[in-house]
This record gives structure tokens, C-alpha cells and sequence, in this order.
């Protein structure tokens, strides 16, 4: 497993891209729940793309952390993870030359989690996954943007 994450090209969004047309095919239900939350990745280091002191719901307190936002599917037939996206704190957006030092790409922008999630619930959306409900803790349930959106993208969705 080593060996191929390091010394073969692969493109991580093709590989997600994969997983979900066998996750449509194999877990797909029109039933399906669909599920937003990050994680917290410890880290020692601050050189890491995104790393900084904050919250991290792994460790339940505030560490130095990477925080990664997933989108994960959950049908009767199984779950699986979905996507994923890196958290990149606002300190970093301001600060180019850690990001290039990182190797984060020249285009990235900072994006809240709950921006984030609505990335990957759009790339969802517009890829057929096929759900009834998509939830999240109240990081994104808080959220006025993402459900206004979420909201706007349902109604779109049912309309005749």
C-alpha cells in the first residue's frame, strides 16, 4: 500500500469518482441517507496543508490537527465514504507562501466546513446518487447558507 501511494500517479478525485459509481450501483437506494461530519487528524507538525491548533472531535479538545469534511452514504444494502474534502483554516488563506511551502495549489480559496459540504453534496447531486435525507451535526445544521441551498436545490429538484 506504500508503495503505491508513493511512488505511482493517481488521481484521488478519479479513485472517488470510482468509488461512487460502485457505491450507485452496489449500495445505491432512493432510500439512502447521506451523512456530512469532519474528523480531526493529530498532528506534531505544523508544515501540513491545514494544520493548526483547533477543535478536533477525535482528541475532544483543541489540538494541533488537519480536519478533513467527508460525505459518507448509508442505505440498507451498506455505507461507505462518499467524498472528502480538507478543511484549510482562514490563517492560511492569508498566508500564500505556507500554502505553497504545503503543496496546496495556487487556486485553492478558503471555504467554511459547511462550504465544504456543500461542494460534495452538490458533486452528489449532479452525479445521481440516489438519497432521501442528508444530515449533519449542528456545525452544518447551524448553518443558514447550506440550508437555504439545500433547501433551494430540493425544491429544483421537485419541481414538474
Amino acid at each position: 500500500m506504500q508503495r503505491l501511494l508513493y511512488n505511482y500517479r493517481w488521481d484521488a478525485d478519479q479513485v472517488r469518482d470510482d468509488l461512487r459509481d460502485y457505491m450507485m450501483e452496489h449500495l445505491g437506494d432512493a432510500e439512502g441517507v447521506v451523512v456530512v461530519d469532519e474528523t480531526g487528524f493529530l498532528k506534531k507538525e505544523e508544515k501540513s496543508a491545514g494544520v493548526q491548533r483547533q477543535y478536533s472531535g477525535t482528541a475532544g479538545r483543541i489540538e494541533n490537527c488537519q480536519i478533513g469534511v467527508f460525505l459518507a452514504y448509508a442505505s440498507a444494502k451498506g455505507r461507505t465514504l462518499l467524498d472528502r474534502e480538507l478543511y484549510l483554516p482562514q490563517v492560511w488563506a492569508d498566508d500564500r507562501e505556507r500554502w505553497r511551502e504545503a503543496g496546496v495549489p495556487e487556486d485553492a480559496v478558503f471555504w467554511t466546513k459547511p462550504q465544504l459540504a456543500q461542494l460534495m453534496l452538490g458533486r452528489a447531486l449532479e452525479s445521481g446518487v440516489p438519497f432521501a435525507w442528508f444530515t449533519g451535526d449542528e456545525v452544518y445544521g447551524s448553518d443558514r447558507k447550506l440550508r437555504l441551498w439545500w433547501n433551494m436545490r430540493r425544491f429544483l429538484m421537485s419541481w414538474p
